[in-house]
């Protein structure tokens, strides 16, 4: 039984290799608009959010065991806590058993009465995407799997996931766990994730633990005296089948399959330091996720560059200063504090600019700042904004809020003394009158 899994691997990956013989390689081109069969994908640059190509990314669809990629970061999380460690042992429940006996959900056969840490579990959860270790892991953090699912939700909610419900663990379908569905879920729930949230969510993981891609770029390791192997074909395996999948750069993400969610891939490469983020959900073979993968990555390390185009300090035109109120001078220069990354097609540069808001409460009546101002203070924020005619996709998160950075004053201005502000009071009193004057004359004529 252990070697089921192992042998319907080099079974499935043969029967592909053969169907695919006189297919277009995995490096297929891209075209300026990729043409994608995936029902729902997403490509996102990982350090800026930058969202570089969508299909229908905010469509709510099974993710299967893309589901893991939250188990994985609860398990970063509870470690980094100091609540387990990665040598923590526990016990297989009669659950977790269950589901490791049924070859069809778990591949690494194990044993109850034996202690398994939770090293040796989460690398059979994120190499070989068992389902029996993700739920033994979700029973060791939360005390059951229902508990771990409330963990899941919330922890979904601090990550600004825009449509998601988290059932299981797994990723697996609740009918297909029969009376062990998690308590406070449905027999006949799923799990749901868009693209943009699988990609929110594998942009958290790999940004807040990058160690976890150590794991998820292994292609193939031991568990328990036995050999298991990684379903993502775009790592660099040693079986000479799996060679056309491999893809330069690519070290994880998360593979996933249900009847319900399809074949659905979330995706990552890094490349001359930059790395980029890839979901593709709902094909049609285990093969086609890596080749719609495929021509998303190539899109995005081709056609786009990542440049600094705004400075530290970069002040945009025409909005370089604002006024300032009871203060030792009348405006202040203000810019961005630290400079701005973006990711562009080659002659684009100058399609973008910076948009300001101003935080309200830092304003009078008179929509002017009130000194004292203090050099380096933050007054709002700068969005980039894109001018040109092609479609901009944004950034990752729906507000755009992943895309905003501050804007502050460039310099000091002092709060002028009662003496001048006296001065300027009475100085504004007679501007303001002469001024209704001109007005009332003006209008006897007008």
């Amino acid at each position: 039984m252990r070697k089921t899994m192992k042998k319907l691997f080099l079974l499935v990956a043969t029967v592909a290799l053969v169907l695919t013989s006189l297919a277009t390689p995995i490096t297929s081109v891209y075209a300026d608009e990729v043409d994608l069969v995936a029902e729902s994908a997403i490509l996102v640059d990982a350090d800026t959010g930058k969202v570089l190509y969508a299909k229908n990314p905010d469509v709510a669809l099974p993710p299967a065991s893309m589901t893991k990629m939250m188990t994985e970061y609860l398990v970063w999380e509870a470690v980094e806590n100091g609540d387990i460690s990665w040598d923590t042992t526990t016990e297989i429940s009669d659950y977790a058993y269950s589901i490791s006996a049924d070859t069809s959900f778990s591949g690494v056969g194990l044993k109850q009465q034996q202690e398994y840490t939770v090293k040796e579990l989460y690398e059979a959860m994120a190499i070989n995407s068992d389902n029996a270790t993700t739920i033994a892991l979700a029973e060791l953090i939360a005390g059951s799997e229902g508990n771990f699912v409330k963990m899941m939700n919330k922890k979904g909610e601090e990550l600004g996931l825009p449509e998601f419900k988290f059932v299981n663990s797994t990723g697996l379908d609740n009918e297909s766990l029969g009376d062990n569905y998690p308590e406070g879920t449905g027999p006949n729930d799923t799990n749901l994730l868009s693209a943009r949230s699988a990609a929110i969510l594998g942009t958290a993981l790999v940004n807040d633990y990058p160690e976890a891609l150590d794991i998820s770029s292994i292609p193939t390791t031991e568990f328990d005296g036995q050999e298991i192997d990684n379903w993502n074909y775009m790592l660099d395996h040693d079986a000479e089948y799996l060679k056309q999948y491999h893809y330069e750069g690519v070290d994880g993400l998360k593979t996933g399959f249900t009847d319900l969610a399809g074949y659905c891939f979330t995706g990552t490469a890094e490349r001359d330091g930059r790395r980029l983020i890839s979901v593709v959900m709902k094909t049609t073979s285990d093969t086609e996720r890596f080749e719609e993968t495929a021509k998303l990555l190539d899109y995005g390390f081709d056609k786009y560059e990542t440049q600094e185009l705004f400075p530290a300090g970069y002040q945009e035109k025409g909005e370089e200063t604002l006024p300032v109120a009871k203060g030792k001078d009348k405006e202040v220069n203000i810019g961005i504090s630290e400079g701005i990354q973006v990711p562009v097609k080659s002659g684009e540069e100058e399609l973008y600019h910076l948009e300001y808001t101003i935080n309200e409460d830092m304003l009078n009546s008179n929509g002017e700042l009130e000194a004292p101002i203090k050099a380096g203070e933050v007054i709002g924020t700068a969005k980039v904004v894109y001018d040109g005619e092609e479609e901009d996709y944004g950034y990752i998160t729906e507000d755009g809020s992943k895309g905003e950075y501050e804007l502050v004053a460039a310099d000091s201005v002092e709060k002028s003394n009662w003496f001048m502000l006296t001065l300027q009071s009475i100085g504004n009193f007679f501007v303001n009158m002469f001024q209704g004057a001109f007005d009332w004359v003006k209008g006897l004529f007008s």
